[in-house]
């Protein structure tokens, strides 16, 4: 849970977290996969395509009533032109760009057989919109400017040769609207593309934002665990020593060794649970409130218990409750690694405020044990972390007269309201 002294003692390693999915959902729920995962053999839109054929077909047969007499009657050859433009439509999804074409051949052929205008022009809006907002956006102006002078052609050049026989050239401003027409489509589909693609990136910012939440929610519990049990743990860890030597020769101190292991061993579990009751209730407040330098005192008697005399000087200032936690964990991660690392049996805990800053100083005249003490290394990174997410900072290494010390400054934020 902690670490031997020395140089070298780098950040922790970064959490894992898993990858992105493999597919987003964005937009409209009517877009779905079919936007998203277009190709990959999830979603056919079989609905909206055969109710949309249905409406070309039916809506074609009353354009051939309205305009009887002015244009080629509707039959077998033209109802199939009229299927086929519709029923491409299924893979307008998967192969945006070969739908667009298709139909824009289609209607082009209708167009030129003299068969009556109607709901046809749709198909080629339909999948005009379909291209662009799959992001095969020239392909797309490149269909939609080959219908628009295609058509041109056949009602300015082609006409005298193409049914109805005795038709005449199309007014000018027939093909202002038309090109009026196509020009609203590409815009209004690139609205939608413009749209779509921002949906995905703030759905990609959000998961982003999620994983780092996780990340650094993570390393908060970690770091809390570490800070819970590392202190109560070394004590133990030097009663069960004591207690091993005396067994013998002092039964009555070995008793008290124990003790003492069963109160630290209670009150770290009782922390541990405090801890792991915020995680089962999200969004809950802690039970209990979170320690802060209040509780010197406190952890002056447990390094006693351990063996360890802990001179306290200075008086802890107001600080919110972070600061007052993070200030609270260092020194009781100083004193832990003093226990588990220090030959000496005295520290010195110092608490300045300078200029708006506060100055935590952990003072022992060493030497360094160079015992195996089974931490983690964790220790002082976890240090660093809790003073740099305040904006402060942490120094630690060895003294010139042999003895260890670590030094925190940390930002004063004293915000009544906060405690």
């Amino acid at each position: 849970m902690d670490e031997q002294r020395g140089s070298g003692v780098g950040p922790p390693d970064r959490w894992r977290h898993g990858g992105p999915p493999r597919r987003w959902r964005y937009g409209p729920p009517g877009w779905s996969r079919r936007a998203a995962g277009r190709g990959d053999g999830t979603r056919w839109p079989w609905l909206s395509t055969v109710l949309f054929t249905a409406f070309v077909l039916i809506g074609s047969g009353f354009a051939d009533h309205a305009q009887a007499g002015e244009r080629v009657a509707l039959d077998p050859l033209g109802r199939v032109l009229l299927f086929l433009s519709g029923a491409v439509l299924l893979w307008r999804w998967r192969h945006p760009v070969a739908v667009l074409w298709g139909t824009v051949a289609a209607v082009l052929l209708y167009l030129g057989a003299g068969y009556p205008y109607g709901p046809v022009l749709l198909t080629v809006a339909v999948a005009g919109f379909a291209a662009v907002v799959s992001g095969r956006r020239y392909a797309a102006w490149a269909a939609m400017g080959t219908l628009w002078a295609g058509h041109l052609l056949t009602v300015h050049v082609l006409y005298r040769w193409l049914p109805p026989s005795g038709d005449d050239a199309a007014p000018w401003t027939e093909e202002i609207v038309v090109a009026t027409w196509v020009v609203a489509l590409l815009a209004v589909s690139e609205l939608a593309r413009v749209r779509r693609e921002q949906w995905a990136r703030e759905r990609a910012e959000r998961a982003r934002a999620e994983r780092r939440r996780a990340d650094e929610e993570r390393l908060r519990i970690a770091r809390e665990l570490h800070d819970v049990l590392a202190h109560s743990i070394s004590v133990i860890n030097v009663q069960a020593g004591v207690g091993l030597a005396l067994l013998d020769g002092d039964p009555e101190q070995a008793r008290t060794a124990l003790t003492t292991i069963k109160a630290k061993s209670k009150e770290a579990l009782g922390e541990v649970r405090q801890v792991l009751d915020t995680l089962r209730a999200p969004g809950a407040a802690p039970r209990t409130p979170a320690p802060g330098l209040d509780r010197l005192p406190e952890l002056v008697e447990q390094a006693a218990s351990a063996g360890l005399t802990v001179t306290v000087e200075g008086e802890p200032p107001r600080l919110s409750p972070g600061a007052d936690l993070a200030a609270f964990r260092i020194v009781q991660e100083a004193l832990t690694n003093v226990v588990r690392h220090s030959g000496s049996r005295e520290a010195r805990v110092r608490i300045e405020r300078r200029d708006g800053r506060l100055r935590l100083l952990v003072d022992d005249d060493g030497p360094a044990t160079g015992a195996d003490a089974g931490g983690t290394g964790n220790g002082l990174a976890g240090m660093r972390e809790r003073a740099a997410a305040l904006g402060g900072t942490i120094e630690a290494g060895t003294r010139p007269d042999g003895g260890f010390r670590v030094l925190a400054d940390l930002p004063i934020d004293t915000e009544e309201d906060d405690r």
